[in-house]
């Protein structure tokens, strides 16, 4: 007999037995488990993932807006191009992450293979322009300028171009009517960023990855109108990718149209005066370095005074911003953004900062008033002013004796107003005031002009200008002490020694400080748009506009008009007695003051202008000239850096600028016929019964009329050439007082 059970098994192996039937059914649960959890608890979540992916969505970008002048021309529209585009997606499936297809594409469209791939590489902290700074997901432009002989190579051989493709698309176009550029106040486009995306999923005007936003200019100030809203159809697929329905669609919504107060003849005639004036400041050699002017920068505002609506705006050096249509080059990246560029993206116009020179004294004078001086007072204009041992020199010299206000604003007499501030810096108690707030009067009166602060224009990225008050002091002495203590030496270099100074006591009001100040030079900083808003306060009888460029928002089929309407942010801070002292003044400095030389023979008895000049000093670099003037329409602001004195710089070119707008010739007679805006343009254009805006034609060379002897429009960038004929020096009466100091800001005691 035996112990062994009849099956033939050892216990042994009926324990395996067991434990791998628990395994079993262990796993077997578990599985069940799952697909209980999958199938009935999370099933009609996943059934709805797995629905969403048979959609597929087709965009149908939105036509952008048109951006039009105010008479309805465009200035920016839309047009249909080739666009050669290439999907990085399916390039990166590729086993060279698609190289060769691009390098073939280069060959094809007459491009380098390494343009091409700098078109394609996404945009990041360490990767240089050009490259792609949109979604990676959709596709991205080649380029815009394709033949349809490229077109056709492309599509017909597209098994040698997987995830290339060429399509007619409508693209923007920076129209440049009658050679007006207006680049800076234009703006220009590029693709959205997923950042972009994410931040505005949740707002009223989310983007889409096919999207182009603004990126400066008018273009980003109105892009939610002018971009209107894509269309997306979403339609059903099958495995397959094959369409089985149409799941539903949300068309297109097409942005709407910007008119705005811009002229586009105004502004032609604008940035050639402009151009022309710097052109001829390099042919004029400057006594004080021992060189031409430079004439590097400049800009120019034309305003209507009675609404702050802007007519015209250059900014020099300029640039074509179709550059930025389809994605730029690193050539014309490096041309706007290189060191030797000088910066054509900056828009001068609201951006360039200076001192402004005599033009300031418009403020100083009210200050004036405001702190109890007489108008009519004798005010002694003598030839130089003395303080502690240093001289501070009015023009070459001049004495006029005791005048009146208006009379020191007219001949521009720096001595009355060095006398004026200097005494009123005493009565505040001198460098270190008395107890309780100072009158502080010429610095409150400039921060009620309106200066330290943005206009509030409808122009992105403005600056402030500077207001170098008390408090600006202070502060600026904190964050600049450590600096000037560690490189300032009492007995060093010019700047060793101001830098030493300002260790000890920069953020204290010295004389000095005050003295300068009163004549708009110092730390004074202003811009042309702030210059055009003072001076057109000034014309009107002292309302303070916000200056403004889009006057109305036209949706796509006209029916909706959104006009945007003149906005008075406040009063000068002068009575209408004083308002009337400074106009008579102004308009001496155009009959028989500063910058009489320049516009003898104006039909002063019928079209009335007036005008300020200034030439501001700046360390290390030539003087920046200023002419600021206005009528009873209009203010118009020339500013140019390193190019001399305020008239003999800018005068010329803006006399021909209101020669242009009134039809005024050389001899002084007006015709109508040739006047371009002898009236701001008050209504707005056409809307015709099928929502396009009824457009003027408009001459090819607006300026050619106004000049007899004008030559052929210029490049954009060609402002930035210089000159090499050596001739004299454009000096006349209103040449900033550069000899009267050097060193002007040192510590007085």
């Amino acid at each position: 007999m035996t112990n062994i059970p009849e099956t033939g098994r050892t216990p042994r192996v009926q324990i395996r037995l067991v434990v791998i039937q628990i395994l079993v059914l262990s796993l077997l649960g578990t599985l069940g488990g799952r697909l209980w959890y999958l199938q009935i608890r999370e099933g009609d979540a996943y059934a709805k993932e797995a629905s969403g992916n048979h959609v597929q969505q087709v965009v149908d970008p939105a036509v952008r807006g048109s951006i039009l002048d105010a008479r309805g021309v465009p200035l920016a529209d839309n047009e249909t191009r080739l666009v050669v585009s290439a999907s990085r997606t399916d390039l990166l499936k590729m086993k060279d992450d698609g190289k060769a297809v691009l390098a073939k594409l280069g060959k094809v469209l007459g491009m380098s293979a390494k343009d091409v791939m700098q078109k394609v590489r996404l945009c990041d902290a360490k990767t240089p322009q050009p490259c792609w700074n949109g979604s990676p997901y959709q596709p991205i432009p080649i380029t815009d300028e394709a033949t349809p002989k490229q077109a056709l190579q492309i599509r017909e051989r597209a098994e040698d171009f997987p995830g290339i493709t060429a399509e007619p698309e409508a693209v923007r176009r920076y129209a440049a009517p009658g050679k007006s550029n207006a680049a800076q106040v234009l703006g220009y486009l590029s693709p959205v960023t997923d950042e972009e995306i994410t931040k505005a999923q949740d707002t009223d005007s989310p983007y889409l990855r096919s999207d182009q936003v603004g990126r400066s200019g008018l273009e980003r100030q109105y892009d939610k109108a002018l971009r209107g809203k894509a269309g997306v159809t979403r339609y059903e697929v099958d495995n397959l990718g094959r369409v089985i329905g149409e799941a539903e669609a949300d068309a297109a919504q097409p942005g709407a149209n910007l008119v705005t107060s811009i002229d586009a003849r105004v502004q032609r005639v604008a940035e050639y005066e402009l151009h022309e004036a710097m052109k001829t400041a390099r042919k004029q050699f400057d006594k004080i370095t021992g060189e031409n002017y430079k004439a590097d920068s400049g800009a120019v505002v034309v305003m209507e005074a009675k609404t702050g609506r802007i007519v015209a705006m250059a900014s020099a050096p300029t640039y074509d911003p179709n550059v930025w249509v389809g994605g730029i080059s690193a050539k014309d990246y490096k041309k706007l953004t290189g060191k030797g560029s000088d910066y054509p993206l900056l828009n001068r116009a609201i951006q360039g900062q200076s001192a402004p020179g005599s033009t300031f004294k418009v403020v100083s004078t009210a200050a004036a008033v405001e702190a109890g001086y007489e108008w009519d007072g004798g005010y002694p204009c003598t030839s130089s002013y003395s303080v502690g041992g240093q001289v501070f020199k009015n023009f070459e010299g001049e004495s006029f004796g005791p005048i009146s206000l208006g009379r020191a604003l007219e001949v521009s007499c720096d001595t009355v107003f060095y006398g004026l501030a200097d005494r009123e810096w005493k009565k505040d108690g001198g460098i270190n005031p008395k107890k309780g707030e100072p009158k502080d009067y010429f610095y409150k009166a400039a921060h009620q002009f309106g200066l330290g602060k943005e206009t509030g224009i409808d122009l992105p990225n403005e600056v402030t200008g500077r207001v170098p008050d008390r408090q600006w002091k202070e502060s600026y002495w904190k964050a600049n002490k450590d600096a000037w203590c560690r490189t300032g030496k009492k007995d060093g270099t010019y700047v060793e020694k101001i830098a030493y100074e300002n260790c000890l006591e920069g953020n204290k009001m010295r004389e000095g400080d005050s003295i300068n100040y009163s004549i708009g030079q110092g730390d004074t900083l202003v811009t042309p748009i702030q210059e055009a808003r003072i001076y057109g306060a000034l014309a009107n009888g002292g309302t303070i506009y916000q200056p403004s460029i889009g006057k109305a928002i036209i949706s796509a089929d006209g029916r909706t008009v959104q006009e945007i309407k003149p906005r008075a942010t406040g009063k000068l801070p002068v009575s209408k007695a004083t308002l009337k002292g400074m106009d008579t003044a102004l308009e001496g400095v155009v009959t028989r003051g500063t910058a009489a030389w320049k516009f003898g023979g104006w039909p002063q008895d019928k079209i009335p202008l007036h005008a300020k000049t200034g030439t501001a000093e700046v360390y290390g670099k030539q003087t920046t000239s200023w002419l600021a003037t206005y009528s009873k329409d209009y203010t118009v602001v020339m500013t140019i850096a390193q190019a001399g004195t305020g008239s003999g710089a800018s005068g010329e070119a803006v006399r021909h600028i209101y020669n242009a707008m009134y039809g005024v010739s050389a001899d002084g007679t007006i015709d109508k016929k040739n006047a371009l805006l002898p009236t701001p343009e008050k209504s707005l254009p056409k809307v015709q019964t099928d929502g396009t805006i009824k457009s003027p034609k408009i001459s090819k060379d607006p300026a050619k009329d106004q000049r007899a002897s004008q030559e052929a429009a210029p490049e954009p960038d060609e402002t930035q050439q210089g000159a090499t004929v050596n001739t004299p020096a454009n000096g006349n009466r209103d040449t900033r007082r550069r000899r009267r100091r050097r060193g002007s800001r040192r510590m007085l005691t």
